[in-house]
C-alpha cells in the first residue's frame, strides 16, 4: 500500500491504482482520484467482490488490501454509457425530435444537460430514463468549457461543437484536457461549418445548416460526431473509418435507423 496524490484526476490512472490497491499489502490512499460515474461504478463491482474501498464518489479512495482468495466472483450490472447518451441527445438537437433514452442517468448528465437546455432542446427526467425533445428551431449559441467531473467532458465537446456549428450565434469553447482533439474541426468546415481554432480554443460562427460531404472520423467521439452532423445535414453524408465508431458504440446504425434516421453501415 501507499498514499498517492494525483497530479491530474485521471480515470484512466485512478482506475488501474484503484485495481492494483485492492491486492496490495496494507492501505493505500488515492488523493486527487477521478470522480466520474465509472469509477464509481468499478469501485462498488470491486466491493462486490470483496475489496475494501472506502471513499467512493469523492476525491479520496482509501483501500485495505486483500488476499487474492478472499476475492470472489459476483454479479454487476455496467452502468449506462452517459457518452453514449448525450450522443443520441445532439442527435435530436440536429434534426429535431422526441426520444426517450432508456437508462440513461439524469443524475450523472446535469451540467451537460443544462447546456443542452440553454441552447433550446427540452429535457426531462422519466422512469428509467431521460426524455429529449427539439422542435427543430434553430438552437441558441453559448460559450463552454471542458473540465474533469461533474463538469463536461471532453468526449462531449465534439457533439457540442456540432450543435454550435448550426446554433444562432457565436460560440467559444475551451479545452482544459487535452489539447490536441480538435483534428474533426477540418471535417466539419468540409460540410460548411464556419470554426476557428487558436490553442486551447475555438470560436464557431453558426450557419444556418450543413451540406453532406465526404468526411473522416479520426476517432470514436468525432467520428459519432460527424453522424450527428450528418444527420441535419442537406444531402448524403458519408463517414470514412467508420472502424472507430463501431469500436465505441453497440449497433449505432440499427439504434438511429428505429428513430427515422437513415443510415447504413458498410464494413
Amino acid at each position: 500500500g501507499a498514499e498517492i496524490t494525483l497530479e491530474y484526476p485521471s480515470v484512466g490512472a485512478t482506475e488501474n491504482l484503484l485495481m492494483a490497491a485492492v491486492l496490495a499489502e496494507g492501505e493505500t490512499t488515492i488523493d486527487n482520484a477521478a470522480r466520474e460515474p465509472e469509477i464509481t461504478d468499478l469501485a462498488q463491482f470491486l466491493v462486490a467482490m470483496g475489496a475494501h474501498i472506502e471513499g467512493i464518489g469523492s476525491s479520496t479512495l482509501s483501500i485495505v488490501g486483500v488476499e487474492r482468495d478472499a476475492l470472489r466472483p459476483a454479479d454487476h450490472v455496467v452502468v449506462s454509457d452517459r457518452v453514449e447518451a448525450v450522443t443520441f441527445m445532439s442527435a435530436v438537437g440536429s434534426v429535431g425530435g422526441d426520444v426517450i433514452l432508456e437508462t440513461a442517468r439524469p443524475d450523472h448528465l446535469e451540467v451537460v444537460s443544462a447546456k443542452l437546455s440553454s441552447m433550446g432542446l427540452h429535457i426531462e427526467t422519466v422512469e428509467n430514463g431521460v426524455r429529449v425533445a427539439h422542435d427543430g428551431q434553430r438552437l441558441r449559441s453559448l460559450d463552454l468549457a471542458t473540465l474533469p467531473y461533474p463538469g463536461v467532458a471532453t468526449d462531449y465537446k465534439p457533439f457540442l461543437v456540432t450543435l454550435l456549428s448550426i446554433a444562432d450565434g457565436v460560440g467559444i469553447v475551451s479545452e482544459n484536457l487535452y489539447a490536441d482533439r480538435f483534428r474533426y474541426l477540418g471535417e466539419l468546415v468540409r460540410m460548411g461549418a464556419n470554426v476557428r481554432h487558436e490553442g486551447n480554443h475555438t470560436v464557431v460562427r453558426g450557419v444556418p445548416g450543413l451540406q453532406g460531404a465526404r468526411v473522416k472520423a479520426h476517432d470514436i467521439r468525432a467520428g459519432a460526431a460527424l453522424i450527428v452532423a450528418g444527420i441535419g445535414a442537406e444531402g448524403t453524408t458519408t463517414v470514412e473509418n467508420a472502424e472507430h465508431i463501431v469500436r465505441g458504440y453497440e449497433r449505432l446504425d440499427e439504434r438511429l435507423r428505429a428513430v427515422g434516421v437513415e443510415i447504413s453501415y458498410d464494413e
